[in-house]
């Protein structure tokens, strides 16, 4: 026998057509747009590939791999502090250290610094790593022109995180940025006793050093010493007040209380060959790696045939990049290399 539908179930059912008809268009329409951002998504997928192959800071060579190192140290679980910018190894940087650059950033989460990230590129950032990476039982860095404490907090929190002792060790001629590497310290959860800063500038041997006051910290990360000053220098100094007068600090003087140190960053605004072509002999005995920031072609090609001809090996190197404008090759952003030591080799 046929069934027989009542009037109200047919009248229920055509109540419900058009609520059907507009969930399969929600439906066809979410589709729609799960498939345009799995588009987008490829496409921003590839456009960031080939910004990284075709990316300047990509040209470096390198006797390892500096994208997995940084991969590997990066912290999975990273989340926004109010008032910090935090990057890929949960290190908290206050945007008041470098307001010209930071300035709104605050709460941010960086992600991994492949190619760059605001203040260093994956060169330096592999070869700080691979420091790290390279140190047994403790890690001892020591950072000279320190400015807030980049690299002594950054490789400081990986070492820690690998489950080794930290010593952090910072050499800064401004009053200003020796405060912010102290408040980064703190803020990044190591204590005084593994904090130890100088104000001073680093140097091969003891002397004096005029340095430039600026009135307000964070603002120029350029300023140069004047290494040696005459009593002449000295006295112009003092009645203008443009420079503070501060002690330069030979590198032994520095590394003295240290077995060894697995890192020396060295990134003092030009004077980085004249340095490591006085400090070689502590450095040979003392430091396990170097990283080092160049400031012209010629500096870096005056370090390399120095530090191959006492036995370093270079691990990665990118030169600095220049244009070509004007009547000389202008340096725009600095080189990076990155050297072990053999007679320290602990690995």
């Amino acid at each position: 026998m046929m069934r027989r539908v009542s009037t109200s179930s047919l009248r229920r059912a055509a109540l419900r057509l058009p609520r059907l008809r507009r969930l399969v268009e929600q439906r066809d329409a979410l589709l729609q747009e799960r498939d345009g951002l799995a588009g987008s998504l490829t496409a921003a997928r590839d456009q960031l590939h080939a910004f990284q192959v075709s990316s300047k800071f990509m040209h470096y060579a390198a006797a390892f791999d500096p994208q997995e190192v940084i991969r590997r140290h990066a912290v999975a679980d990273v989340h926004g502090t109010p008032g910090y910018l935090i990057n890929f190894l949960g290190v908290r940087t206050d945007p008041k250290f470098v307001p010209n650059v930071l300035g709104g950033r605050a709460g941010e989460v960086e992600g991994i610094p492949i190619p760059c990230n605001w203040h260093a590129d994956v060169s330096e950032w592999g070869a700080a790593l691979r420091s790290v990476d390279l140190a047994r039982e403790a890690f001892t860095v020591v950072e000279l022109g320190c400015g807030w404490g980049c690299w002594i907090n950054n490789t400081g929190a990986a070492a820690r995180r690998a489950g080794l002792g930290v010593h952090l060790i910072g050499v800064e001629g401004d009053a200003g940025h020796l405060k912010f590497a102290e408040e980064a310290c703190g803020v990044n959860g190591f204590t005084p006793q593994q904090v130890t800063l100088h104000r001073g500038i680093a140097a091969p041997s003891s002397g004096v050093a005029l340095f430039p006051r600026q009135q307000q910290a964070g603002v120029d990360w350029g300023l140069q010493p004047i290494l040696g000053a005459t009593e002449q220098q000295r006295l112009l100094a003092a009645q203008s007040g443009s420079h503070d007068e501060l002690p330069m600090i030979a590198l032994d003087e520095v590394v003295a209380p240290c077995r060894w140190v697995d890192l020396l960053h060295l990134d003092i605004q030009g004077g980085e060959a004249d340095f490591i072509a006085g400090c070689l002999s502590v450095m040979n005995s003392k430091v396990g790696y170097l990283v080092v920031g160049t400031h012209s072609r010629q500096i870096e090609g005056h370090i390399v045939t120095t530090m191959l001809d006492a036995g370093w090996t270079l691990e990665i190197e990118r030169p600095a990049i220049i244009t070509l404008s004007g009547d000389a090759p202008q340096v725009t952003v600095d080189g990076v290399q990155g050297w072990r030591n053999p007679r320290l080799d602990l690995a």
